[in-house]
């Protein structure tokens, strides 16, 4: 069973799926770039109330399970992140530098999922039988 997370007024679970690709879909990512990648988004996500769940890359992007709070402006806290990473990893490795020479590392879109929890068609149909006992009881 999933734990709630709560606030003073809300209860709520929200989990997101992030994907993002390098620019270029460069093949930068070895496993000490994606580990100081990972390092940047777990800094920079307290600041958001995120809580990264799982993280794993391909050679050319990076896939990112976490948990948000509603207030959470998530397409600040990306940019915010896609930003810092960015600098800091073209700073920390030549190899990247010598693949992206320009100023970006990331692709300027994402996808971003929503996940977790129960699939749609089984929230649709609990949503529409709703009432139906007080109906029946008539």
């Amino acid at each position: 069973m999933l734990k709630l997370d709560t606030n003073s007024h809300s209860v709520f679970m929200l989990w997101y799926h992030l994907i993002l690709v390098t620019k270029y879909r460069r093949e930068v990512f070895t496993d000490d770039i994606s580990n100081r990648a990972k390092e940047i988004f777990e800094n920079i996500a307290t600041n958001y109330h995120i809580t990264l769940i799982e993280w794993n890359h391909d050679s050319d992007h990076v896939h990112v399970l976490f948990r948000s709070h509603p207030k959470t402006e998530l397409s600040k806290f990306i940019n915010a992140y896609k930003s810092a990473s960015s600098r800091l990893i073209k700073q920390e490795f030549e190899s990247v530098r010598n693949k992206l020479w320009q100023s970006y590392f990331w692709s300027q879109s994402f996808c971003l999922l929503t996940s977790g929890g129960a699939p749609i068609e089984v929230i649709k149909q609990y949503i529409e039988s709703q009432g139906e006992k007080d109906e029946q009881s008539l």
